[in-house]
């Protein structure tokens, strides 16, 4: 091993080979020479110590992290601070991580709130002796030989980047943006909230083995959605259990678990209401709970547990894809920014808006406008046969043909069908003199004015649901694409509706131009809801 800095910097260990490397540095395996006790060594960046205001608050750091004592937090035994190195003496834990069990076995449901709750009961403890960790992830959280998950790396980001998520001028993120809490990323004030948030988009990808937002587009995409989006819901899991995720990852800090603690008592009630308040002891991993953690995870609940639990249960989760997110390696050369200032809000798509605002307006007021032609009106009763002199009446409603009858010694009699379907006003002629045939009684009563109303309805709720969905991710192009005919027929809808109520005549131009304007105003809307 051919490390001269680091033998120098520690005489009391063998240095050994590299095991690992992330963003805020590398790490070193070795052996205390007298104790022959393995430790893991890591050796900071070496803009840490080339910036004196940053070592000296990392100097502060390691001294309340010596100071944590845990079962589910890793160990630190040393810091050392010489030759120009900052090197992290801790225990080294060769049980694996989270994030290698995940990937290559999968994880139940049980197993996965195990884990949580022993990263949780950690995190508590640091965060009362006031360290924030700020990049909880499953690469973070590692295994004992006799299977007890432990906490690494806390506070390193905190010193790195007091706090806030810093990005180089090429777009690469010093961190983890698949966990980063919306207001880590803008630089705003921490609280316990950031981890709180980490951990639940954790638990959240370990249930059901994605994020909560769409994957691609970047590191600083992947902020920015984080940032502005609210995430996905949790799919295929039961509730109580996806209540609890989704307050964890709240954009909000106000609406998240105000801390780590109350976070547990919640998910080990729910987990306790799902899986039975044994299912810890079954589980056989070691998780050392605070009294009220355990108490809630062990409370007996009246309500029947749900039969898909059972599925939940058994069935391991993997992870669907590795992200392959390029992440900013600190060196002196390294120009780092805030993420605040280089992240945009998502443009507002006023553009789409105002399209189907003015297509949505020339929709409603275009039946208004076309009165249709000057033709003499006959109002009757539609039961009642039509006093009209020839013979042959044929009844017509936006060019199709609704009835064709002769006369007989009483009148035209309209089949029953028609009368049913005429409500308002329908072109009529007999023997090719034209003219308006209007009914009498409540267009309510028709199928032009009923059926016209409900059409109306169910394409505004329809749409209106895909809006949201849109807006929610809960959809994509599919919905999109289903909008175009949705407004088609929310266009014809009210040509209807107005021509009926107003006794104009319904004709095919008007029916064209309403529904075209609704196509187009629905289309815009989709495309405006639908995030980038």
């Amino acid at each position: 091993m051919n490390q001269p800095g680091l033998a120098a910097a520690l005489p009391q260990y063998v240095v050994g080979e590299q095991i690992g490397e992330g963003g805020m540095g590398v790490v070193y395996g070795g052996v205390h020479r007298q104790l022959g006790r393995p430790v893991a060594i890591k050796r900071l960046p070496r803009a840490v110590a080339e910036d004196p205001r940053m070592s000296e608050r990392f100097e502060h750091e390691a001294r309340l992290l010596a100071r944590l004592d845990h079962p589910h937090i890793v160990p630190v035994y040393d810091y050392v601070r010489q030759q120009g190195e900052h090197l992290l003496v801790m225990e080294r834990l060769d049980g694996g991580t989270v994030w290698s069990r995940f990937a290559s076995d999968g994880l139940t449901a049980q197993q996965s709130c195990g884990i949580v709750l022993a990263a949780l009961s950690g995190l508590h403890a640091a965060h009362e002796a006031g360290v924030l960790h700020l990049d909880v992830k499953p690469k973070n959280l590692l295994f004992t030989s006799g299977g007890v998950v432990k906490v690494a790396d806390f506070g390193i980001s905190q010193v790195v980047s007091e706090g806030a998520t810093l990005v180089t001028h090429g777009g690469a993120v010093l961190g983890t943006p698949a966990y980063i809490a919306p207001e880590q990323a803008m630089g705003n004030p921490l609280s316990p909230a950031a981890d709180v948030y980490a951990t639940g988009t954790m638990l959240y990808e370990l249930l059901c083995g994605d994020l909560p937002f769409e994957r691609g587009g970047g590191p600083l995409a992947m902020i920015q959605k984080r940032v502005y989006q609210d995430p996905r819901p949790l799919p295929n899991v039961p509730e109580p259990l996806t209540g609890v995720v989704m307050r964890s990852i709240a954009r909000d800090p106000q609406a998240r678990y105000r801390n780590a603690e109350t976070f547990a008592i919640d998910l080990a009630g729910a987990a306790g209401h799902l899986f039975g308040p044994d299912w810890l002891v079954r589980l056989n991993m070691p998780v050392h709970l605070a009294p009220q953690v355990s108490s809630s995870s062990t409370r007996r609940t009246l309500r029947p547990v749900e039969r898909d639990t059972v599925s939940l249960t058994r069935q391991p989760v993997r992870a669907t894809l590795v992200d392959a997110v390029p992440a900013a390696r600190l060196s002196g050369s390294s120009t780092l920014v805030p993420a605040a200032q280089v992240l945009k809000p998502p443009s507002s798509p006023w553009l789409l808006w105002l399209v189907a605002a003015v297509a949505l307006v020339a929709m409603v007021v275009a039946p208004f406008l076309a009165t249709g032609r000057e033709l003499p009106r006959v109002i009757q009763s539609l039961a009642d046969p039509v006093q009209e002199q020839g013979t042959q009446l044929v009844v017509s409603l936006a060019g199709f043909e609704l009835a064709n009858v002769a006369r007989t010694a009483d009148g035209f009699e309209l089949p029953g069908a028609a009368r049913w379907v005429v409500g308002g006003a329908v072109t009529a002629s007999v023997d090719g003199r034209e003219f308006l045939l209007v009914s009498n009684q409540t267009p309510w009563l028709s199928i032009m004015g009923s059926g016209s109303a409900l059409l109306l309805l169910f394409t505004f709720a329809y749409l209106e649901s895909n809006l949201r969905a849109l807006r929610r991710r809960q959809t994509g192009i599919a919905a999109v694409v289903a909008s175009v005919p949705l407004g088609l027929g929310l266009g014809l809808a009210v040509w209807l509706l107005v021509s009926v109520l107003l006794e104009h005549e319904p004709t095919m131009p008007v029916a064209l131009t309403c529904g075209v304007l609704g196509a187009a105003a629905a289309l815009a809307a989709s495309l405006a809801s639908k995030p980038s």
